[in-house]
């Protein structure tokens, strides 16, 4: 399953929200530098749709806060 995700790194607190239009905002906590908050991007969604961060796969926006993501269920 495809989802697009909003993200916004160097929040307070972490949280997974979803949009109106069924994206997704992510607040984590982690600062968009080597690759820390793509990685806790991963971890907050394999906890939340219950999979292993192996089947969380982010396909396009590796440098931008606007994501694709796929998660093999």
């Amino acid at each position: 399953m495809m989802r697009l995700v909003k993200v916004k790194p160097n929040a307070k607190h972490q949280l997974l929200s979803g949009a109106l239009d069924g994206s997704f905002i992510a607040h984590l906590k982690s600062p968009p530098t080597e690759g820390k908050a793509n990685q806790e991007l991963v971890n907050l969604l394999a906890d939340h749709f219950n999979v292993t961060k192996a089947q969380v796969t982010i396909v396009a926006g590796f440098t931008s806060r606007h994501k694709v993501v796929e998660i093999d269920q």
